[in-house]
């Protein structure tokens, strides 16, 4: 029993080469290319493929390599070119703090001031706010960045980085959001109306108590309706228009797909952009191969040396062709399975899809779908899409055909889009109109759905 244990063991265990070509999976074409960029540096036996002519012929034997510090690869010839093919990349916005930062530097500020104004933008959360008092700011500035001031110094500067664009940052609640905004507006009555009902009664608003403010305001319908539409177009979350979740704060992606569409057929390309091509290093090869019967002990070494570095060199090779591999078919299939979609760009023709559909399309195990779905991307007529966006999970309609949370998200938008905003829908109400239209769905599910498209509750959207 015990055997058979150890036995079951043995076969789970990941081969060298299946270790190396999950990771490779896993990478997004830029860190593909510095991954293999790093491999060439730290393997000497790997060559980066160059056209003819652009080699030169280098003596190498055994002699060359000693027991000491030099790294092998600096055996290696350079040719000192690089040649990087133009690629459409796809433009990521700046990073929240980054652009503060960098307007900050157009303002007249000592170096004291600007040191302060950056801590403050360093602790803004990710909407854009300052959710900490003024005095734990002082204290944190004096303990941490060893920089004396006051509050005095600390409520100027701040007012400074709510100039910053986007208006709005910096604000320490939603009603100094909304204020800092409505004030940089040109001078209207609304704007008059929005600014006077947000100082004097910004929990009435929010509550959406109307006539109790224009009781308390003596404004006419028209008025307080005026007001009302210059505050919901003001932005409660300015931080959010830019964001800070990409991990080095890249300015591009970098597409792993390319689909066109060609005399009616959509053909898929995995561009190499600047990525290097590897080879086996054929002197190395031969190296290994004339030293074969060498008895000096340093030859030996290196013989061993050389040896690994070639397995090592084979291993990581044949995982670049199996990610090739891998990556393709899946995305083949991934178009195969939403072909109306990735023809004409309809969402509504996007069909319910989950990982388990692909598996079973491709072969491969749902974790290794996963793997290639994460952090991928894929560049289309009608735009540049994460392939996660495929995705969803689905249910059907009153037909029993298969629709997706994707169109189930859209009819329900249009339902709310479309309904009288004195007179809002319900989330019951929502149910039957979803049901009008085809959509059988259980009140949970709606509110479920109305939620994570940032839609508030029937009380909450009513309007004048």
């Amino acid at each position: 029993m015990l055997k058979q244990e150890l036995g079951l063991k043995q076969q789970q265990k990941l081969s060298p080469l299946q270790i190396q070509t999950i990771k490779l999976i896993e990478l997004p074409v830029q860190e593909l290319d510095q991954r293999i960029r790093q491999e060439i540096e730290e393997n000497p036996v790997l060559d980066e493929k160059v056209s003819s002519g652009d080699s030169e012929s280098q003596e190498i034997s055994l002699s060359d390599w000693k027991d000491d510090d030099i790294p092998l690869y600096n055996l290696r010839l350079s040719n000192g070119k690089d040649e990087r093919p133009q690629y459409n990349t796809f433009s990521v916005r700046k990073s929240f703090s980054q652009s503060l930062l960098e307007q900050l530097g157009f303002r007249n500020l000592s170096k004291h001031q600007y040191a302060i104004a950056a801590f403050i933008v360093g602790s803004l959360d990710d909407d854009g706010y300052l959710r900490r008092d003024l005095d734990s700011l002082v204290d944190d500035l004096a303990f941490r960045a060893n920089i004396e001031t006051d509050l005095y110094e600390l409520e100027k500067i701040l007012f400074i980085v709510q100039e910053l664009e986007p208006l709005g940052v910096g604000a320490r609640d939603l009603q100094e959001c909304l204020l800092i905004q409505l004030r940089a507006l040109s001078d209207s009555e609304a704007k008059s109306d929005a600014v006077n009902i947000l100082e004097k009664f910004f929990n009435e608003f929010s509550s959406r108590h109307y006539q109790k403010i224009m009781s308390k305001l003596s404004l006419s319908k028209d008025r307080m309706q005026a007001a009302i539409d210059k505050i919901v177009h003001l932005n409660p979350s300015p931080g959010g228009q830019i964001s800070d979740n990409y991990a080095d704060q890249a300015q591009q992606i970098i597409p792993d797909f390319v689909l066109v569409q060609k005399d009616c057929e959509l053909i898929l390309t995995m561009p190499r952009f600047s990525m290097p091509e590897v080879r086996l290093s054929k002197k190395y090869s031969e190296l290994l191969e004339d030293s074969k019967g060498a008895s000096d002990k340093q030859q030996k070494d290196a013989v061993l040396f050389v040896k690994q570095k070639l397995d090592s060199a084979r291993w990581f090779i044949e995982a670049l062709k199996q990610r090739q591999n891998t990556l393709q078919s899946t995305m083949q299939a991934i178009i195969d399975y939403q072909y109306d979609y990735f023809f004409d760009g309809d969402e509504s023709h996007l069909k319910p899809m989950v990982l388990k559909d692909i598996a079973e399309k491709t072969g491969f195990d749902i974790s290794t779908i996963s793997r290639v779905a994460n952090r991928k991307y894929i560049e289309t007529n009608f735009g540049i899409f994460p392939l996660k966006y495929f995705f969803s999970e689905g249910m059907e309609n009153k037909e029993g055909e298969s629709v997706s949370t994707r169109e189930l998200k859209k009819v329900l938008q249009e339902c709310i889009d479309n309904e009288n905003k004195q007179k809002p829908l319900t989330d019951d109400q929502l149910v039957e109109e979803m049901s009008k239209r085809g959509y059988k769905l259980a009140r949970r599910t709606v509110a479920k759905y109305r939620d994570l498209l940032g839609i508030a509750k029937a009380r909450l959207r009513k309007e004048l």
